[in-house]
């Protein structure tokens, strides 16, 4: 049976796991509030230790230390004492903690906290759920805690979807609930849950991205951290996460909006189709793309995402030499782009459209520096860093690319893409002399797409310079059995450094 209790200005909810004062949510970890839960149980009557520990930590072994930590931090977190100036839980010596006052119980089975419809057909949201602490020491749960506000505070920055706030996760901190039940009595389509746990100087954090109608999982993975400063690695350990879940978002909402063929088509819709079609990564989808883009904007002229994608889709025809007037489509291009930066200056998807298009126009200057706030704006956001990597590489700064594309890459391991962005980062290293490291990256690019042309011809390159003649050999003739895109996305390289496109002629030559 679900159960409220209400002491002072407080209410505890246990089947929703929250305390609020006035109607304020209290952070209270998980451990806490089971302690609380037992205190109130007793009626005002002494606990002993033994019996708040098997409340908190059931079925484990803890010291007793453990408890004064958690007691403590419960101190704190109620705040300032009653009328009379008694502590809100008082210690009774050689026994336990009493919380003397009376507490007004209620009965009853409660519906389910802002419980809605899961969105259908708009644009997509997301919850994070208080990450579970596994270890044993309860001083540590303030870790979990921090890791799902860094998650949430990071998430927020990505403007295409919404994202439930951290009072909402709390609701299931005391009575945990799986991804797709939670998301469904939020009202979301998707939520994150995971673990964190550290032990001997290393975090080992598990994170997975549920899909609410389903219950199915988009994508899950595990990281490694070694231990430093808390702050540096929750910054770290969400930008490594969101730098997943975002393009798994985009993936999912487009797979979902391609098989909806029936009823109305909003504006987002059509945007969430046409970027299903983009990353076909053919001539006929990205044609097929741009006209739903265009749809999009014309529904809907306020729609940032429209633009944005508009933008995109232009850079994407220019570069891949599909394109009937590639100075028209570059100013159609540029001008979406603007009116998306104008439209929502702080979307970085924004500012990456304009610099993807600055890039294919000759325009380093202003790619870099709009790649440059669509990581200021979100730090985990993968397309920033390739694109910053990508306008440094074409302005002739091939160190200055490296840490750009590195970054990218390891932020969003599975774009459709990254066979161009992997490819830009091994003629990086190759300009940079660092042949190994580009032999490396090229083979990369070719895991993604086995027949990318200039994907072989980098291979070759690095194994020339390593005077590999054989593997030179090979990828050449594989290169010229391959057919060839119109174009292979680098036309700004080889046309504003002439002295990288004759050096990489040379390395090309057949070996004798």
């Amino acid at each position: 049976m679900a159960k409220r209790f209400s002491f002072g200005p407080f209410w505890l909810d246990t089947v929703r796991g929250t305390l609020t004062r006035d109607g304020t949510a209290v952070a209270v970890g998980q451990r806490g509030l089971r302690i609380l839960e037992a205190l109130l149980e007793a009626g005002g009557e002494a606990v002993s230790k033994e019996a708040l520990t098997r409340s908190a930590w059931p079925g484990l072994v803890i010291e007793d230390s453990n408890l004064s930590v958690q007691v403590a931090a419960l101190r704190k977190q109620l705040g300032s004492s009653l009328p009379d100036g008694s502590e809100w839980i008082v210690t009774v010596p050689r026994m336990g903690y009493r919380l003397p006052g009376a507490a007004a119980v209620e009965d009853g089975q409660l519906a389910p906290h802002d419980h809605g419809q899961v969105d259908h057909g708009a644009r997509p949201s997301l919850a994070v759920l208080p990450f579970t602490h596994l270890g044993d020491d309860p001083a540590q749960e303030y870790l979990a805690n921090g890791v799902t506000e860094a998650l949430i505070t990071a998430l927020t920055r990505f403007r295409w979807f919404s994202v439930t706030g951290f009072g909402a996760s709390q609701l299931y901190m005391l009575k945990p609930v799986d991804g797709a039940t939670a998301a469904i009595e939020l009202g979301v389509r998707y939520a994150v849950q995971g673990s964190v746990r550290k032990a001997s100087g290393r975090w080992r954090i598990w994170a997975q991205l549920i899909e609410a109608p389903s219950g199915g999982c988009l994508w899950a993975e595990r990281y490694d951290f070694i231990d430093a400063d808390m702050f540096e690695v929750q910054d770290a350990i969400a930008q490594q996460i969101v730098g997943a879940i975002e393009p798994e978002l985009l993936k999912s909402a487009g797979n979902l909006s391609a098989r909806r063929r029936t009823g109305s088509v909003s504006a987002w819709d059509l945007v969430a189709q046409g970027s299903w079609l983009f990353h076909h990564v053919t001539r006929p989808t990205h044609f097929k793309a741009r006209e739903l883009f265009r749809q999009a904007s014309l529904v809907d002229a306020e729609l940032t995402e429209a633009h944005l994608w508009l933008a995109r889709v232009n850079a994407g025809l220019v570069a891949y030499g599909w394109s009937d007037d590639p100075a028209l489509d570059l100013r159609e291009g540029r001008a979406a782009a603007l009116d998306a930066v104008q439209m929502d200056e702080k979307n970085p998807y924004a500012h990456y459209a304009l610099a993807i298009v600055s890039n294919y126009a000759d325009e380093f200057a202003l790619a870099l520096r709009s790649a440059q706030k669509a990581v200021e704006l979100s730090p985990s956001f993968a397309l920033g860093h390739l694109v910053h990597g990508m306008a440094a590489l074409f302005s002739g700064d091939a160190s200055g690319a490296v840490q750009g594309l590195e970054t990218g890459l390891r932020l969003n391991r599975y774009d459709p893409q990254n066979f161009v962005w992997y490819t830009l980062l091994a003629l990086a290293y190759l300009f940079d002399d660092k042949a190994e490291a580009a032999l490396k990256h090229a083979e990369a690019a070719l895991k993604v797409r086995p027949g990318w042309q200039p994907a072989m011809r980098a291979a070759a390159a690095a194994n020339a310079v390593l005077g590999h003649g054989t593997a030179t050999a090979f990828w050449l003739q594989q290169g010229a059995q391959t057919p060839a895109m119109a174009a292979d996305a680098l036309q700004p390289l080889w046309r504003c450094n002439p002295r990288w496109q004759e050096k990489f002629a040379r390395w090309l030559q057949d070996p004798q």
